[in-house]
């Protein structure tokens, strides 16, 4: 049976799907002095952004000073960067780090940033939308990240301010606002197109979730979800991941009335802990292939439990430099290489995409620190997918057509017959099987060709390069409910699950990615 009707993967479904290789734009709109040092007035102390603003205000006035910060967001990616993104990095994400402020003088009222601050940021979000647009004209899509809260989500200076205090939490004004402000984003996001989803908050202090971070999690998407249904939602986890994927499933149910797909941005740092520091490379080097291990078990079965999704949005390819000296000089380089690869391979295989921290600094090509300088070394490296050739990538194609009729007849035979061995005389409904396989190869397919039909920018000009979905726990819960398979509309939709995920696999495993 050919499949049920359903709509094509759209351009923003491929987007926001797809397998996200990246990095942070990090200290672009919301200020770090270790990185962007030359925003900031040497003779002035502090480290966040609002430093930054009030000494440039004091020192050369509001004209100099607004001038300033226009020119640092309106120049931080120039057209050699995007053309390096695309053909060198083959990345295909940025995660974009902005604060309340970033919206405007109306966001700041009542706010550290009341006042002359404001002023400064009348044209901000406009920046904003001009460069999400120029990443998602050469193919890069990008997350929008609410980096920096009212009163802050941790008490780091990323957070905006020194105050040194995480004041967003059990404060009811900062957490309405930053509601407000996420509210407004997701309704821009409307007419934004290439935006892969929408991250809430970034790095929420530990201990968060007892001063109640789910609740305003699941107020806050029920708020977003009345100006846009499909962006998905990107949390915090505070850091511990464990506790946060029992929420995340919780809120992407296949149950009618769900709200926005919800994903986890986890962050993997191995030079900051006292515990990392005690370790050697090769010791932190054998605790990766272990990371995101809280995932499993959690993912891969919607209809019962919900999907499951989780994203590396920050890792780097630094360790403390009390870690470096327990080994060897002639080591070193080695062991850099090694680190690098091995964290890709491991986001690779378990998570969504990851984005590394970060890629612009005033000290380029940024070291460790440095996504231009750690792509261009090979210790971290896009999937190989993502620089295909367009003669490869159209014959591989042609080779999974011709394979698609005889891989679904086996499929379909193998599920049927285990059913009917197993379950002798039960009623069971493999059309659902035989419907959910055809999906998932076509949806697999239309993925994989993105770039060479032109349904998503990026591969034109013979460039090339391949996409996979990404995040499939949430596609299939997205498909479930286009095909009317999920748990509150057909209780046989586990068929369609298992025969939807065959499908996919089937065609990623023909066509090698």
């Amino acid at each position: 049976m050919a499949a049920a009707p359903l709509s094509p993967p759209s351009s923003d479904d491929i987007f926001r799907y797809r397998y996200q290789h990246g990095t942070n734009l990090g200290s672009i709109f919301v200020l770090e002095r270790w990185l962007t040092g030359s925003m900031y007035v040497d003779a002035i102390p502090g480290d966040a952004e609002l430093d930054a603003i009030n000494a440039n205000l004091t020192t050369y006035g509001p004209d100099t000073t607004r001038a300033k910060w226009e020119a640092h967001w309106n120049n931080a990616l120039s057209a050699d960067d995007l053309n390096w993104l695309v053909n060198i990095a083959h990345a295909n994400m940025l995660r974009l780090p902005i604060g309340w402020f970033t919206l405007g003088p109306a966001y700041c009222t009542g706010t550290a940033f009341d006042g002359a601050p404001a002023q400064v940021y009348v044209n901000a979000w406009a920046a904003v939308r001009t460069l999400v647009q120029r990443c998602h004209d050469v193919g890069i899509g990008v997350l929008i990240d609410l980096h920096a809260l009212p009163g802050g989500a941790n008490p780091d200076i990323h957070s905006g301010t020194s105050s040194g205090v995480a004041g967003l939490w059990e404060n009811a004004a900062n957490l309405n606002l930053a509601s407000s402000c996420l509210v407004f984003i997701a309704n821009e996001i409307n007419t934004m197109p290439g935006v892969v989803g929408l991250q809430f908050c970034n790095e929420a202090v530990t201990g968060a979730a007892a001063l109640g971070m789910f609740d305003w999690y699941g107020s806050t998407t029920w708020q977003v979800n009345q100006v846009n249904k499909t962006v998905p939602v990107y949390i915090s986890d505070a850091w511990a991941l464990g506790a946060a994927i029992p929420f995340m499933k919780n809120m992407n149910p296949t149950t009618a009335g769900a709200l926005n797909p919800m994903i986890i941005d986890t962050h993997r740092y191995y030079c900051f802990s006292d515990a990392d520091k005690a370790l050697s490379p090769q010791q932190i080097l054998a605790t990766i292939p272990t990371e995101l291990n809280e995932m499993d078990g959690m993912d891969g079965n919607v209809f019962n439990g919900g999907a499951a999704c989780v994203l590396v949005g920050e890792y780097s390819c630094v360790l403390d430099p009390s870690t470096w000296a327990k080994t060897t000089t002639d080591q070193v380089t080695p062991l850099k290489q090694q680190f690098g690869t091995v964290q890709c391979q491991r986001w690779q295989s378990r998570a969504g995409g990851c984005s590394f921290w970060t890629y612009k600094m005033d000290w380029m090509d940024g070291g460790d620190w440095g996504f231009k300088q750690q792509t261009e070394s090979g210790d971290i490296a896009a999937p190989p997918m993502m620089s295909l050739a367009v003669t490869d990538i159209n014959a591989r194609v042609s080779s999974a057509d011709a394979q698609a009729q005889g891989l679904h007849d086996t499929a379909l035979s193998g599920h049927t017959s285990y059913w009917n061995s197993t379950a002798p005389g039960q009623t069971f409904e493999f059309f659902r099987y035989d419907q959910g396989w055809w999906n998932g190869w076509s949806d697999a397919r239309t993925f994989f060709l993105a770039r060479t039909t032109g349904l998503v920018p990026g591969g034109g000009g013979g460039s090339g390069g391949v996409d996979k979905i990404g995040f499939l726990d949430l596609w299939v819960r997205k498909r479930m409910f286009e095909t009317g398979n999920t748990q509150s509309q057909a209780g046989f939709g586990w068929e369609w699950e298992q025969g939807c995920r065959k499908g996919v696999g089937d065609f990623e495993g023909v066509v090698g990615v």
